[in-house]
């Protein structure tokens, strides 16, 4: 900003050395005089190019540095964002506050260096310049100058609430564009491509509609300034004219004066620029702000304030209730700008214990809640109602990195990365290749990863597309067993397995990872059936807690969902 500084000031000495030349030195006929001073006028002009390129080289690096710092702090922020805090941002939001707005701020701090520094300075020192020159001729931009400016912050001010809409309005067709881009092939299987591109065409052009109604308001001043110059500049002509015939000022006064209006037109439209820039970049800072400002809502609170329990088991849910809908009237209450998701009450009563290297098993309808137990037992969400322990601490207690290292899981809908299949089973853990190779063995992943001829090393492309719906959920599997966790989560991860495959996946889990305590979440009775103690759930309440035998004899929809998978109980 220094730099451009100086730049600027040397600049707007170029007018002021040639009116001297002009009318002091040529009048003298000394050669001499007049190319020493016309190589000082060059000489002057290389050097605000010099300048000016530097200032611009240094504040593309700055705004570059500025926009990784936003977009590092966003990352961090939403990774660490809480199930119901990412409820309420949304991720199509994120998306769009991570690129679009990241970029808006980005060329505002570039334009601020240069723009903001040049603009100002043009317009204030040409005034002043011109006053020294001739003060009545300056008298003409005194007055059109301050309704000039005053003009175009009036306007800006406008355009500010505008694109806050228009962002938001980005945040539309992202989601539009996730969702078909990630739904492809159902899009594609159900022929809905014309039904897809007129909901994408509604997003976008509403999305058009209100950025040219910006950009219109915005570039009002534009028009209204340059017809304000020029009137200017006529006056200044004739005005000028009849005081050089008149004797009162020398011709390079006028030419001087006519380079200083041009100076002083670039600056009421760099100003221009500069506000209807900050507009776009005001809106999108605040919505950037909002989302790196979260509070950490799930933070450990100290054991002095944590529940406690008597009751024995590694892992311990005590009467918990819990509701998504809770989450989101505590979000507005707090007037986050956010959208809410409503969702219905989830888990009511919720109570048991699974000892250290015990086996439980879930099962219910869709919807019943079943997910919903994984998020509160990795306090992904907190209950309303109830406590939730682990290894005979709450869960409140633990910071969110010294719990989430007791547990492997496998999620419905889990991701695999677009790299190898030794990176997506070791996810940056450090695991040797034995383990990452014994975690297959027991996943049954490592027929088919040994089959290709890079084995581990194979590429995955994104979301796992070049392998079939078994090879990933066997790859996930096998990412939760490589670090020989504690707690090993199974949510509905063997859906796409067949039979044998599902029986040698529990055998192998049975006989090599004892000291895990498991939980299995499943939709086969086949999957849970040898476990030491099966949960049923329905609408959130536990209708029946017991081993498969016992279920059998008093739970009836337990033995309605046996009867229909398995055929009739004898």
């Amino acid at each position: 900003m220094g730099i451009k500084l100086a730049g600027t000031a040397l600049e707007l000495l170029i007018p002021y050395v040639m009116e001297h030349l002009l009318d002091n030195v040529v009048p003298t006929k000394k050669i001499s005089l007049v190319i020493v001073w016309g190589i000082a006028m060059i000489l002057l002009a290389l050097l605000v190019r010099y300048l000016n390129v530097n200032a611009n080289r240094l504040s593309v690096k700055t705004a570059k540095e500025s926009a990784y710092e936003i977009r590092r702090d966003l990352f961090h922020s939403a990774l660490n964002l809480s199930g119901s805090q990412m409820d309420e941002v949304g991720l199509p939001s994120l998306i769009s506050r991570m690129t679009s707005d990241s970029y808006n701020v980005q060329s505002f701090v570039q334009s601020m260096q240069t723009m903001g520094i040049r603009a100002p300075i043009m317009l204030v020192g040409g005034i002043a310049i011109t006053l020294t020159m001739d003060t009545g001729l300056a008298s003409i931009l005194c007055i059109m100058a301050p309704v000039m400016i005053a003009l175009v912050v009036f306007i800006s001010m406008k355009g500010i609430p505008l694109y806050d809409r228009v962002q938001r309005g980005m945040d539309d067709i992202v989601r539009v564009m996730r969702e078909n881009i990630t739904g492809i092939r159902v899009v594609k299987a159900l022929s809905r491509e014309e039904k897809e591109t007129k909901r994408f065409f509604q997003a976008n052009s509403e999305t058009a509609r209100r950025d040219i109604k910006a950009g219109m308001i915005m570039a009002l001043p534009g028009p209204v300034v340059t017809l304000f110059l020029n009137l200017g500049l006529t006056l200044v002509v004739l005005v000028g004219a009849r005081r050089v015939n008149n004797g009162v000022t020398q011709p390079g006064v006028i030419l001087a004066f006519l380079t200083y209006f041009n100076m002083i037109l670039m600056g009421v439209m760099g100003l221009n620029r500069i506000f209807m820039m900050l507009s776009k970049a005001n809106a999108s800072a605040k919505r950037i702000a909002q989302a790196v400002d979260q509070e950490q809502t799930l933070s450990p609170i100290p054991d002095a304030e944590a529940a406690h329990t008597g009751r024995e088991g590694f892992v311990i849910f005590d009467h918990v209730c819990f509701s998504y809908d809770s989450h989101a009237e505590a979000a507005r209450d707090e007037k986050r700008s956010f959208a809410g998701s409503k969702r219905q009450k989830c888990l009511e009563d919720i109570d048991f214990a699974i000892p250290r290297g015990g086996t439980l098993g879930i099962i219910g309808a869709t919807g019943s809640g079943k997910t919903s137990i994984i998020n509160l037992l990795m306090r992904f969400y907190d209950p309303q109602e109830g406590h939730v322990f682990v290894d005979g601490r709450d869960v409140r207690t633990y910071s969110a990195d010294e719990l989430h290292r007791k547990f492997g899981v496998v999620f419905q809908n889990d991701v695999i990365f677009a790299d190898s299949i030794f990176e997506n089973i070791s996810f940056g853990r450090d695991l040797s290749e034995e383990a990452v190779r014994l975690a297959a063995r027991d996943a049954m992943a490592q027929e088919f990863v040994e089959s290709y001829d890079d084995a581990y090393q194979h590429r995955a492309v994104i979301h796992g597309a070049n392998f079939s719906g078994g090879q990933k959920q066997r790859m996930l599997i096998a990412r939760a067993l490589a670090a020989q966790p504690e707690i090993l989560v199974l949510d509905d991860s063997s859906s796409a397995l067949d039979y044998r495959t599902d029986a040698n996946l529990r055998k192998a889990i049975r006989e090599r990872h004892t000291a895990a305590t498991t939980i299995v979440i499943a939709q086969r009775v086949s999957s849970i059936m040898s476990l030491d103690r099966i949960i049923v759930l329905d609408e959130g309440r536990m209708i029946g807690c017991g081993t498969h035998e016992e279920l059998l004899a008093s739970c009836p929809m337990y033995r309605q969902i046996h009867e229909t998978q398995m055929g009739e109980v004898e």
